[in-house]
Parts: C-alpha cells; sequence; structure tokens
C-alpha cells in the first residue's frame, strides 16, 4: 500500500471516532462498548444547563481575550438556536457522540464552522459535567422547596381546621392517651420543617461553581472562574480543581435529603391506610386518589399512599448507590461517575411526584370525627390524668400507678371507661378521689389539661398551626 493510500485510510478510521479525543485512537470504539459508555440517552436531559453553562464560559473568554467579541456572538447565537431546536423535539442525538456535552458542541461546529471548536478552550467535559449537574440539581431544589412548602401549608391548614377533634394518641400502636388531630398532623408538619431545612442546607453546599477546574489541575489560559462564576448564579468559585471534577458529596447529600422526606412521607402513608381502614375508620380519602378492585366491587383501595411509601425503598436504594459509587473513587474523575446521574434523576422525578400527590390528597381528607372520639374514649385513654390527679392530691406517682392500673383492670372486666364509673366504684381503689376527678377523666378535660406549647391543649394546637402558617407564608 503506497504511504499516501496508506494515511487517507488511517484518517477514515480516525473520523469514525468521537472527535473530542479520535486523535489518539487508529481504530473505532467498537459498537456494544460505544453503546455501553455513552450517557446521552439520559444526560442530554441536562442539555439546558449545559447550553447556560457553554454561554458563561464563551462570554468569560471573550473578556479575557481568548475569543473576539464575534466570535463570542457567533457561539452564542448558536447554542441558543440549538436549545430552541432541543425544546420543540428537532434536534437529533447521537449516541455516538457520547454524551449531551458532546451532541450539542458537534451540533455547534456544524452549524457556525471552526469558531465552534474555540468554545472549549480552558475546560474539559470534567469540569463541565460537574456545573451542569449543580445547575440542573439547584434548579430541581427551588422546585422541590415550592412543593414541600405547599405540602406543609395542606398539613397546616388541616391542623388548624381539626385543632379540637379528639382522636387516640398511640404508643406501640395501642391507645395511650386522647390528643387532638391537629395536633397530630403538626408532628408531620414538624417532620417536614426539618426536611425543608435540609434542603435549604443542601443547595447552600452546593452553590460552588467547579466551572475553569478543566480536566483536574485547572487551565494554563487566563479564565477568571469569579466571573463565571457570578454568571451562573453560584455564591463563588470551587476551591481545589481535584476536588472540584470529583465531587458528588452533593448528589448524595441531596439523596440522604430525599431518602428522610421520603421516609417521612411514609410513615404518614401508613397512618393513613391505617385510618381509612374499616377497623379504623378514622379518615375518608377521596376517590380520586384511590382505585378499587377488579374482582372484590366493596373495596376502595389507598393506591396513593401505598405507592408513596413503596417508592421511599426506591429513594433509599438510590441513595446507598451513590454511596457505594463512591466509596472507592480514587481522586481525580473516573468513568464511574457517570452512573451519578440516573439514581439522581430517579430521586428527583420520584420526590417531586410524591410530594405533588400528598400536597393535592392531604388537604381533601376529610375526618370522622365520630370514630376517632369513640375510639380514643374506649381504650382508658385518661388513665394517666387519674394518675396525675392522684399525685396532686398527695399519692406518690409508682403508688398512683398501681391504683389506676387496678381500676383499669376493673373496667375491662365490667366493660366500663374510666369515665362511665361512678365516684362509689373509684373510691373502692383510693379514698383520695373526689367527685372533682370527672373534670380530668373526660376526653374533653384531658386534652385542656395539656395547655403547653407544644401540648396537646386545642388552644395551643390552634396557635401552633397559625405559627406555622405565618412561617410558611414567609417563604
Amino acid at each position: 500500500m503506497s504511504e499516501s493510500k496508506k494515511t487517507s485510510s488511517d484518517s477514515a478510521k480516525k473520523a469514525q471516532t468521537n472527535q473530542s479525543w479520535g486523535g489518539r485512537f487508529n481504530e473505532p470504539v467498537n459498537e456494544f462498548v460505544a453503546r455501553f459508555t455513552a450517557s446521552v440517552s439520559f444526560d442530554q436531559r441536562l442539555f439546558e444547563q449545559d447550553i447556560k453553562g457553554s454561554i458563561a464560559h464563551a462570554t468569560m473568554l471573550a473578556k479575557v481575550g481568548v475569543l473576539s467579541e464575534s466570535e463570542k456572538k457567533s457561539i452564542i447565537d448558536g447554542l441558543n438556536e440549538i436549545g430552541t431546536e432541543i425544546r420543540v423535539g428537532d434536534f437529533e442525538w447521537s449516541q455516538q457522540l457520547e454524551d449531551v456535552h458532546m451532541n450539542i458542541e458537534s451540533a455547534l461546529t456544524a452549524r457556525i464552522g471552526d469558531v465552534g471548536k474555540k468554545l472549549h478552550t480552558g475546560r474539559s467535559r470534567n469540569d463541565q459535567v460537574a456545573t451542569d449537574i449543580r445547575l440542573w440539581l439547584r434548579d430541581q431544589i427551588d422546585e422541590i422547596s415550592i412543593l414541600l412548602t405547599g405540602l406543609q401549608k395542606g398539613v397546616t391548614r388541616l391542623a388548624l381546621a381539626e385543632h379540637d377533634t379528639i382522636m387516640p394518641g398511640f404508643t406501640h400502636l395501642q391507645t395511650a392517651q386522647p390528643v387532638t388531630f391537629g395536633h397530630h398532623l403538626l408532628a408531620w408538619n414538624e417532620m417536614l420543617e426539618r426536611d425543608f431545612g435540609r434542603l435549604l442546607d443542601c443547595r447552600k453546599r452546593l452553590n460552588q461553581s467547579p466551572l475553569g477546574a478543566a480536566a483536574l489541575a485547572g487551565t494554563t489560559y487566563p479564565i477568571d472562574r469569579v466571573f463565571t462564576a457570578n454568571q451562573l448564579g453560584f455564591d463563588r468559585p470551587s476551591k481545589n480543581s481535584l476536588d472540584s471534577v470529583s465531587d458528588r458529596d452533593f448528589a448524595i447529600e441531596f439523596c440522604a435529603f430525599a431518602s428522610l422526606l421520603t421516609m417521612h412521607m411514609s410513615r404518614m402513608s401508613e397512618e393513613l391506610i391505617l385510618w381509612a381502614s374499616a377497623q379504623f375508620q378514622f379518615i375518608d380519602l377521596p376517590d380520586r386518589f384511590c382505585t378499587g378492585s377488579s374482582i372484590m366491587p366493596q373495596k376502595k383501595n389507598p393506591d396513593v399512599p401505598e405507592l408513596v411509601r413503596g417508592k421511599t425503598g426506591r429513594v433509599t436504594g438510590h441513595l446507598i448507590s451513590l454511596l457505594t459509587l463512591m466509596k472507592s473513587q480514587p481522586l481525580a474523575y473516573n468513568k464511574d461517575n457517570q452512573e451519578d446521574k440516573e439514581p439522581l434523576f430517579d430521586t428527583v422525578d420520584t420526590v417531586q411526584d410524591c410530594l405533588r400527590a400528598f400536597a393535592d390528597m392531604v388537604p381533601a381528607i376529610k375526618s370522622n370525627k365520630e370514630k376517632m372520639y369513640a375510639a380514643a374514649k374506649s381504650g382508658f385513654s385518661t388513665a394517666t390524668d387519674l394518675a396525675d390527679y392522684l399525685v396532686r392530691n398527695g399519692i406518690a406517682f409508682r403508688d398512683a400507678h398501681e391504683i389506676v392500673g387496678k381500676a383499669v383492670a376493673y373496667g375491662i372486666e365490667k366493660n366500663k371507661d374510666l369515665s362511665e364509673m361512678t365516684l362509689k366504684e373509684l373510691n373502692v381503689f383510693s379514698s383520695q378521689i373526689a367527685a372533682d376527678v370527672f373534670e380530668v377523666l373526660t376526653l374533653e378535660g384531658s386534652v385542656c389539661s395539656r395547655n403547653h406549647i407544644g401540648g396537646t391543649a386545642p388552644d395551643q394546637v390552634k396557635a401552633a398551626a397559625e405559627r406555622a402558617l405565618e412561617n410558611l407564608a414567609s417563604r
């Protein structure tokens, strides 16, 4: 073979390799390997952030004199046109170009010529993808914060409406003491409030720019990282180029937040499922959040809370996946990190769907006050109130505990709640019991006696719900 033909053949082979790194290679990537290593099928959802980051980078390159103003304009115009094509579905994605970054860069070069090849000056796909993911996740966090706040408002408004609805409080799923439904709902809000705080903390640590770290060591070009950080709405540039391209803590931290949030929502779901059952009948879930049975016509299945409960395992699994992904990686970037996106993307999608479902469902819950009241009355839930009454009358708590235990045993035998016993019956167990005892043995007297911050007294619940709603309105 002549030298000219050999050179031509080599060039043809190289032309089939990825243009971002093909110069080193003498043969194209195996078709299976190309498919196996490509990420464009899922990372194309980063296109908005990729274009935004590229525009900031091009603007900076013009500012420091690496690009001319006309080159900058050509690049930015081309990127904006590509963004429009992607949004309307006219863009053709190529697996051979591996990822969202090279698909967009290749399209840009095809559109504006060799000027498009200058865009990548002073950066690497390593800092590019790290920037894109942070920008994307920041946008999703802002959306989730709105959804989470909406759910909290729904929970708190329902709590305000149910501030004096009496129900049994449980420990070990056994009737313990009477509380109000509003008080129980405000406990949900406390869980969600902590979740909201964790979400804001995650966003704060996420919001620094890796752009300019390049592959791992920075770049020899006179870049201005503070400028690009400001352009992209970051608080500051990241401090270490090695860490900048290899850090995925922010994704793991988000998934930890998501795991806690969905765990809380799973606990709520479990209670909703129990309360909606024929055995409890505390609440009624709207038909639009339930389904029926294909064989049992009487069934009304609480599918939405059941699915939220089930999806919690999925989200927790993604957290474990990311922790395992990162646990053995040496600095800096490794191809392993391509596996960070699908768990993160699915976690975001799942959390948003769960929040939307709950935000619509919770405000529409109808309480069955009569069933709740009857359940609170049937389980000797004021037994502690009787013990406290005896203590106030000079009896040591352990002795009072024993006295009330005997009274409860009698009530079980006679099928009588404490409040249904006569004074004569109660005096059998202690002569210290007087007629005023019935003020604390009623469910109303019991809940009203917990009249302190954090207590279940209706006045306290009402005030707490109003404070929570005021706080939520200020976000």
